[in-house]
């Protein structure tokens, strides 16, 4: 691999060894050392470096099926999720998304968002380069009626113009929305699209009808590579990602400090073929590491509590934010909605879809959710959703479920289909190998937040 610069929109010295106003040191590689700082930082480029997949499909990548045609314009899905749809893993399949990735070096953007109907429910999300979830509004918090908001990049200290409703400052450069919009029924799609075409994006300049600035440098984008990205060249994509992170968080002075020791900081070349043996063979071992410890984490997960929000809420937990990034990239923060789910069943086998299964909910411990609440399979490991022949993804209390007389709500997991009477209450699972479920609950009541609720168990039939 050859060294470069990945293009010059750095200050100059960032590009001779700084990066956030921080001295970088030169490379010292003790090799247990330099091996536990390379497994600390794969944990932490972790979920920068899934979601820098999803960015490059959607915006670079031409010829990917995810591509959204660029920066600062949105790409509208107005359907209901399939199987076909990897954009992500563990898609929702009951707000169709709006997706969106805003470069701010130049200006800032302004989102108009419309007036929508009083059973309508939408969040706009938007999430930095760390995954951090620092806007979330919609419906639920800022109401139905029409409003611009503005995102500003750091460093911007522009004027804020009259007629709009809040500003948000995010830490990175770079930034995305996924934007969920209900979708009732098929018949529902119309209203869905003139509600998404409300969705707008403009650059300051447009909005306030002023002269645009120049514009930003062209980036000169890695080509996506999970395997590459995940492996001991991780620093490299790192590298790329943190040129967007111009003003690092006071809390990560020293552990930036720490990184500069293996070569890591914005816009600092990295060959990893170039290393000595031992230099190179500690990164190696530090990435394979940090993946060993993130399976760990994965494994003993079942509940998004306390993986997705701001970075205060996070608390610099590096691990958290990589086990969210690895089984549901881009959640939901807990205030708007929490997600629940398991892959095994009550007494802890891993679900078969050559099994049959039931999920029952007593009247009194339905899904507590005062918008709405979903239950939805995926195959594992790649947490996609399962070809089945009715094309059913999801079922909820927007679904015409049938109660028992008692009230119950069962929902009957399993490859083909339970009989007539049940049918309506059936979530296809695969007719082989694992699956999880995930249960969605959108306005989750206090004890949903505050981990009091708890999903039944997974029940195997016979």
């Amino acid at each position: 691999m050859n060294t470069r610069i990945l293009g010059t929109d750095l200050p100059r010295r960032a590009l001779m060894g700084t990066a956030g106003g921080l001295a970088l040191a030169r490379p010292v590689f003790a090799q247990e050392d330099a091996t536990a700082i390379a497994k600390d930082a794969w944990i932490y480029a972790y979920a920068m470096l899934m979601s820098y997949g999803t960015m490059y499909r959607q915006t670079v990548d031409r010829n990917a099926p995810e591509y959204v045609g660029g920066f600062n314009t949105f790409r509208h899905y107005a359907q209901f999720f399939t199987s076909a749809n990897h954009d992500v893993v563990t898609p929702n399949n009951d707000t169709p998304y709006s997706w969106a990735w805003l470069d701010l070096r130049a200006e800032p953007m302004v989102l108009s968002v419309p007036a929508v109907e009083a059973d309508r429910y939408y969040v706009c999300h938007y999430f930095d380069l760390f995954t951090h979830n620092f806007a979330i509004f919609g419906t639920r918090t800022t109401g139905r009626e029409a409003g611009n908001f503005l995102f500003a990049g750091p460093g911007w200290n522009g004027t804020v113009p009259p007629g709009i409703r809040q500003v948000f400052r995010p830490e990175t450069q770079i930034i995305g929305t996924v934007t969920r919009t209900a979708l009732h029924r098929p018949d529902d799609i119309p209203a869905l699209r003139a509600i998404q075409a409300g969705y707008r994006l403009q650059p300051l300049s447009a909005f306030t009808g002023t002269a645009a600035p120049p514009p930003a440098p062209a980036v000169d984008w890695l080509p996506w590579d999970e395997r590459r990205a995940l492996g001991p060249d991780f620093v490299s994509y790192l590298n790329l990602l943190l040129r967007f992170y111009p003003d690092i968080h006071p809390s990560e002075t020293a552990l930036f400090q720490r990184f500069a020791r293996i070569g890591i900081g914005g816009g600092r070349p990295f060959d990893l073929a170039a290393l000595p043996e031992p230099q190179r063979e500690a990164v190696t071992q530090g990435a394979a590491q940090g993946a060993a410890a993130l399976r760990q984490a994965i494994s003993t997960t079942t509940s998004s509590l306390g993986l997705f929000g701001t970075r205060e809420d996070l608390g610099n937990d590096y691990m958290k934010r990589a086990v969210a990034a690895a089984m549901g990239l881009y959640g939901l923060s807990k205030e708007e909605a929490v997600y629940v789910g398991d892959d095994k069943d009550g007494d802890h086998r891993p679900l078969d879809g050559a099994q049959r299964y039931t999920l029952r909910f007593e009247r009194e411990n339905l899904p507590p959710a005062s918008i709405f609440w979903s239950a939805t399979v995926y195959g594992m490991p790649d947490r996609f959703l399962v070809a089945n022949p009715i094309n059913r993804y999801s079922l909820g209390d927007r679904s015409g479920l049938k109660a028992g007389p008692d009230g119950s709500v069962t929902i009957y997991l399993q490859a083909s289909s339970p009989g007539p009477e049940r049918e309506a209450n059936w979530l296809p699972v695969p007719a082989s190998g694992g699956f999880n479920v995930v249960l969605r609950m959108y306005g989750p009541s206090t004890a949903v937040q505050t981990g009091q609720w708890h999903m039944p168990p997974i029940t195997r039939a016979g």
